[in-house]
């Protein structure tokens, strides 16, 4: 049975341009990071005209690897991952990401990876051609997106990295800083770290398998690193120790 239509709640009258400007200024941890960070009233005024609004549960695949690339998607709270499926029915996660993450700048060819929601989920939704056109008229913007583009890129070479060249434990501890890094940037504390995905999601993400990040998990927990209050959060007790075992100087 395929998914229900994405609640989008399009702007169409000067009112709602007006709520909806209203609200990305509302939204200041978001606007830290996100792509619309930086702009002025007016120019944040003139990108709510171009935008739709979406409310989505968790599991909601936005849309899938192939799928005509018509629009750029902006969390504004929530979760969602990535992932692309290998022709064996096997997949690899690529991102996790959060609230002031843009995603969905695809290909002629269509979108690159399919895009899910890890949990209940808030996204701003802009068509690739009136977001364009914004682009050469705004240039805060165009430097913005351009910016954002060039970290995405930074952060797959940091994947092929992780993927590559480190043991499990390294990559695990990796793995947990970026998200307790993640968390600093969005205003919210080191630690506890939040974990809205699966342990298969993390498994998937850092190539290894189910079993390996548990243990993992549960052998950091044991050596005083970190504490597992429950399923969903991560303790950093010692962020020294996380560190140096991320870079390979502890793996005993």
């Amino acid at each position: 049975m395929p998914p229900p239509p994405l609640d989008f709640d399009d702007h169409k009258a000067d009112r709602d341009i007006d709520l909806a400007a209203a609200s990305c200024r509302n939204c200041d941890v978001v606007r830290e990071i996100a792509f619309c960070a930086d702009l002025s009233h007016d120019e944040i005024k003139r990108l709510a005209t171009v935008r739709c609004h979406a409310q989505l549960p968790p599991n909601f695949t936005v849309f899938r690897e192939g799928d005509a690339a018509d629009h750029v998607y902006s969390i504004s709270g929530g979760a969602v991952k990535l992932y692309k499926l290998l022709s064996d029915g096997r997949r690899q996660i690529i991102g996790f990401l959060f609230s002031g993450d843009l995603f969905g700048l695809g290909l002629e060819s269509g979108y690159a990876y399919t895009a899910e929601t890890l949990t209940q989920t808030q996204l701003c939704r802009f068509t690739h051609r009136r977001l364009d056109s914004l682009r050469g008229e705004m240039p805060r913007l165009e430097r913005r997106l351009f910016s954002m583009t060039v970290k995405d890129l930074v952060a797959a070479q940091e994947q092929m990295l992780l993927l590559g060249r480190k043991t499990a434990r390294e990559k695990v501890a990796s793995f947990l800083l970026k998200l307790s890094r993640r968390a600093v940037e969005q205003g919210l504390p080191a630690s506890p770290v939040a974990l809205p995905m699966s342990r298969a999601d993390i498994a998937d993400y850092l190539g290894l398998t189910i079993e390996t990040v548990s243990r993992t998990f549960t052998q950091l927990k044991r050596d005083g690193v970190i504490g597992l209050p429950d399923s969903g959060h991560v303790l950093l007790l010692d962020g020294w120790r996380l560190k140096e075992t991320a870079e390979g100087g502890l793996n005993g």
